[in-house]
């Protein structure tokens, strides 16, 4: 591994850096969105607010930002900002003497005793696959990304850069750097020639990890796109040979451009081939529509139809349909068009009760909202009431966000205002709630004793070389995917379903 901590290299020794990053981040799968005044606003204000903090403490920005106060420091700051500008609806609950008490910041933002989080989208690009030979002459995939700058990228091959968002990263990344305890590592919408991270890369990376001992801390998806010739066919070999825990589709991919529905008649005999394998859980990107030409196979009318038809069947929304330029508010009723209202309107029409068979993820979503937390306090509540307590899934799509633990830290402290639980008839966001959704309903969705895995993890060892890390950490707090519409474009197939 080349992140043993006696070669760990000095990350942002300056503390230019904030811990809970409100930035224009993509997943890839969108356009980025620049930060709005507010978000602007509450970055400066956490900025200053690090620099007094740190000099009270008589500790260096880079050490106070690392510290719990720093990230309580910083959610304080947006909370400030964000009540300033009338935004009230939700809000990061801490005592203000957080940032600058270290037991009372980590009491607040450091997770509860016995903690389970299972982040089940996680992405990493396999540095040496080959998809890179199927690329033009010259290209550089990625290079623009923020990461690629690391000691790595000094070393032989044109592109030896993608290793710094390669394995080692990874696991440093979401087992070092965050909370996590297991992952889901999922597929990018492509063609089997070109996919930026292929099965054999990502049971890869899981047998690094195996070979660290204990219980496995990663699953692997397996990605189908049904109107793609031969897709059905791979399901068999998926399953057998690599083990897959779960189905991943995009709807809105598809030969030419053309999506599909899951009722469609190929979605269909996709839903039956899973069941007949006796893998089903299907994991459906909804939401964060690619472009124009398949926009409507990104809005969420056919999972009510399908939850229906086939009960026995899980089906994980990732994403839960958010798009980021529709307002997010309380349920719009007949009127849902488009949008994270799509897939409540769909459970509704076809009566499809909360805690059945259908998951809200949170991938990207969550991510998106911390920068408005009125529109995550409507987002969380629609989905806690409509999809229920128990089917509301954690998910990160880190790694193109770098490591998560800054959207773990967030959601740990996130609360719903009183006055929109009142009137809408929201849950408010309990120790127990929040425990379900960070890993113990996907647990049951993947059928995963955490009792038994947290036995394993325990001990295993990730967990000795996380406690050793942590007793001088190096957090970079940088995040990987394109900020910008330009570095947005240079993705390969960026915007093309």
């Amino acid at each position: 591994m080349n992140q043993t901590h006696g070669n760990m290299p000095h990350q942002d020794p300056d503390g230019t850096r904030l811990p809970i990053k409100l930035d224009s981040t993509s997943n890839g799968e969108f356009t980025p969105v620049p930060l709005s005044p507010v978000n602007q606003a509450a970055n400066r204000l956490a900025h200053e607010a690090a620099t007094q903090n740190a000099k009270r403490l008589a500790l260096s920005r880079r050490k106070f930002l690392i510290s719990a106060c720093g990230a309580a420091s910083t959610l304080l700051a947006f909370n400030s900002v964000n009540a300033a500008a009338g935004k009230t609806g939700g809000f990061f609950d801490l005592l203000p003497e957080a940032a600058l008490e270290p037991q009372l910041a980590q009491a607040q933002i450091g997770g509860a005793p016995g903690e389970f989080i299972f982040d089940v989208q996680g992405h990493f690009v396999d540095p040496d696959g080959p998809w890179l030979q199927k690329l033009p002459p010259g290209s550089k995939p990625l290079s623009q990304m923020p990461k690629t700058g690391c000691a790595l990228a000094a070393e032989p091959g044109a592109h030896s850069y993608l290793r710094c968002l390669g394995p080692d990263e990874f696991i440093k990344d979401v087992f070092l750097d965050s909370d996590t305890d297991m992952m889901v590592l999922s597929f990018v919408p492509s063609r089997p020639d070109s996919e930026p991270l292929t099965i054999q890369g990502a049971d890869t990376v899981r047998q690094i990890v195996d070979r660290m001992e204990g219980m496995h801390r990663l699953l692997l998806h397996g990605r189908v796109n049904p109107n793609q010739a031969g897709d059905l066919d791979r399901m068999d070999e998926l399953n057998e040979r690599w083990g897959v825990s779960a189905w991943k589709t995009y709807t809105q991919f598809g030969p030419g451009g053309t999506g599909y529905f899951l009722s469609d008649d190929v979605g269909m005999r996709f839903i039956e081939k899973a069941r007949k394998l006796g893998v089903k859980v299907i994991c459906v990107h909804k939401g964060l529509p690619f472009g124009k030409q398949s926009y409507q196979h990104s809005k969420c009318t056919d999972i009510g139809v399908v939850a229906k038809r086939f009960p026995d069947v899980s089906f994980l929304v990732y994403h839960s349909g958010f798009v980021t330029g529709l307002p997010e508010k309380a349920f719009q009723g007949k009127g849902a068009e488009d949008g994270i209202d799509t897939l409540i309107r769909s459970l509704i029409d076809n009566g499809v009760a909360p805690n059945s068979n259908v998951y809200a993820e949170l991938g990207s979503t969550w991510r998106y909202l911390m920068r408005d937390p009125e529109a995550a306090a409507h987002v969380l509540g629609k989905l806690v009431k409509y999809c229920g307590e128990n089917n509301v899934l954690w998910g990160t799509d880190s790694i193109w966000y770098g490591s998560p633990q800054d959207q773990i830290q967030a959601f740990r402290t996130f609360q719903i205002a009183p006055e929109l639980r009142a009137k809408y008839d929201y849950p408010e966001i309990t120790p127990q709630l929040r425990a379900k959704i960070f890993g113990l309903s996907a647990a049951r969705v993947y059928s995963i004793s955490t009792d038994e895995v947290k036995k394993f993890i325990s001990r295993d060892s990730i967990a000795q070389r996380r406690l050793a890390y942590r007793e001088d950490p190096e957090p970079h707090f940088l995040t990987y995917g394109p900020k910008t519409r330009r570095e947005f474009l240079r993705l390969p197939g960026a915007g093309q379903p």
